[in-house]
Order: structure tokens, then C-alpha cells, then sequence
């Protein structure tokens, strides 16, 4: 971590209150948010941040340096900025990673935009839904939809998915429509066999999050497949709501239990902490923040 992002670190501290909601702005973890202030601070001999259990609070010589270095390191990320828009032509090859659904659905149109603007760039797209090693794989960078966990990597919060419970109205007449996760035991679930536990569906009940043991005699390793059940009336589902905002949108499914949905997942783009980020990884990473606010994830 260079020192940059330790500075970076201590302003968002002083700006959102807390450590952790630190970690959620800048998209990194709360260790490495925590490394960066003790880091920062060995380095100026000074205590800057007093730390309580639910919040974070700059001390009197805190407050002074963040009022000295917050315009200085607006500057930096302001020239940084002009430094990479002067390369007008972005050249070369530039390789990145990603799930192969959410590929497909929202990278691609990024590439696609990206290599008509500039006709000397090259994109290569790896799609894989494991966690790919990006210098196994050779990647330039990786957009990974998930917590982030304790990594070396560096990172950039993109966006989020918001993940919903949802059925045809053709099942919800025949069966009725759940009002609680725990009625989904008397219920046909369409059960997608993917990593982890797919027979256990997070909620979030009395605040706390909670897995709720489903079943059902449908089971598929396909998403369109499990979708396509779910549409035509075999059981309920449970999905990114991009992946069925379509069928949402059309009316096939209808979602439910919203009040019970587990916080939203957040989308980063990720890469090597030894690499500056190349000028065309920057333009792919804003290309990508800016389809996915447009976007209702």
C-alpha cells in the first residue's frame, strides 16, 4: 500500500465517521483501512484518529493535517485525471476478467463501446465463475461481484446487485404467495446448483441475516434454465435481479419477501497492487461505473 492510499484512508475516516464505513466508500476492508491509518500515523508520530467501538474521531492535530492534505490530494487526483485523458488514442492490449453471465450482460457492451472509440484497442475477456488468479491468468485487472476479502489486491467499488425472491403469478394462484421465508419450507423452490449451499437462501429477519433451508423437485446447474422453470409456474426462485429483470419487466415473475432481502452485493473492479493502473484499465473501470449507475441492478 503506498502512501497515497493511507492518506486517502485517514480522509475517508475523517469524512464518514467510522472505519468501517470507510471501508465500504473506498471499497476496500476494514484491516487494510486500519493498516493505512497505523501506518499513517507511525509516519508523523502523531496520534490522528481517536478510535471508539462505533465511530472515529480526528484529534486536534488530525483535524489540522486533514485540512492541509485534503486540498493536496484533490490536486493529485485532479492531474492524475489530466494525465490520462491527454492520451486521446488508447493502444495495446487489455485483459480482464469476469463472472460469464454478468460478462456478457454488461461488459461486453462496455468493450464494445471502448473499441469503437478507440480502433487501436484491444480487449481480451475471460470469463470464469470462480475466483480466477489474475496473475495465473495473466489479467490486467478482474470485476468480481462479492465481498471483497482480506486481499492484497487493490480495488474500486463499482456498483452493487441487489439479490430478490420472485415467481411466476400462475404459481402464487396455485399455491400462494409466502409472506415469510419461513414458509418457503411448504413450498417448491427451484433449486440452482451452483457453489456453495444452493438449498440454503440468505435473508435478512429480525435484523439479523439468517439461511433458510429450501427444496424442490426442480434442480438445475443453469441459470436460463432455472429462470425458465421459475417463469412458467414450477416453483420460486431466487437470483440477481438482473439476471430476471426482464421477466420482472414483462410481467412473467412478480417479486417477493422484499422486506426480508439481504444487503445488496457490491461489484469492484480489481487489480495487482504492484501495477499503477494502465490508462486504458481507468477508462474501462469509468466506462463500467457509468453503465452500472444507469443500470437497476
Amino acid at each position: 500500500m503506498d502512501r497515497l492510499d493511507d492518506i486517502e484512508a485517514f480522509l475517508a475516516v475523517v469524512e464518514k465517521g467510522s472505519l468501517t464505513a470507510a471501508a465500504r466508500h473506498l471499497g476496500r476492508s476494514l484491516q487494510s483501512i486500519s493498516r493505512s491509518l497505523a501506518t499513517l500515523e507511525r509516519s508523523v508520530a502523531v496520534d490522528l484518529v481517536r478510535r471508539t467501538t462505533r465511530q472515529s474521531q480526528p484529534t486536534e492535530a488530525g483535524l489540522a493535517f486533514y485540512r492541509r492534505v485534503k486540498p493536496a490530494l484533490t490536486e493529485i487526483g485532479d492531474a492524475r485525471r489530466e494525465a490520462a485523458s491527454r492520451q486521446a488514442e488508447l493502444t495495446g492490449l487489455l485483459r480482464v476478467g469476469s463472472p460469464a453471465l454478468f460478462g456478457a450482460a454488461h461488459i461486453v457492451p462496455v468493450i464494445s463501446e471502448l473499441v469503437v472509440r478507440h480502433p487501436r484497442l484491444e480487449i481480451e475477456l475471460k470469463v470464469s465463475d470462480r475466483e480466477v488468479d489474475l496473475v495465473a491468468e495473466r489479467l490486467d485487472m478482474a470485476v468480481r461481484i462479492r465481498e471483497l476479502r482480506d486481499s492484497s489486491l487493490k480495488a474500486r467499488r463499482l456498483g452493487e446487485v441487489r439479490a430478490v425472491v420472485f415467481g411466476a403469478p400462475s404459481y402464487f394462484q396455485r399455491r400462494g404467495r409466502p409472506q415469510h421465508p419461513d414458509e418457503l419450507k411448504d413450498h417448491d423452490c427451484v433449486v440452482r446448483l451452483t457453489d456453495g449451499d444452493p438449498e440454503a437462501w440468505p435473508f435478512r429477519i429480525a435484523g439479523r441475516r439468517r439461511l433458510i433451508r429450501v427444496g424442490g423437485r426442480v434442480r438445475t446447474d443453469s441459470t436460463a434454465a432455472a429462470n425458465a422453470a421459475v417463469s412458467s409456474g414450477a416453483g420460486i426462485g431466487y437470483a440477481p435481479l438482473w439476471l430476471v429483470r426482464h421477466l420482472v419487466d414483462r410481467g412473467e415473475v412478480e417479486i417477493i419477501l422484499e422486506a426480508f432481502e439481504v444487503a445488496r452485493v457490491p461489484i469492484h473492479a480489481v487489480w495487482l497492487p504492484t501495477r499503477v493502473p494502465l490508462a486504458k484499465a481507468q477508462v474501462f473501470t469509468e466506462a463500467m461505473s457509468a453503465r452500472l449507475r444507469r443500470e437497476r441492478l
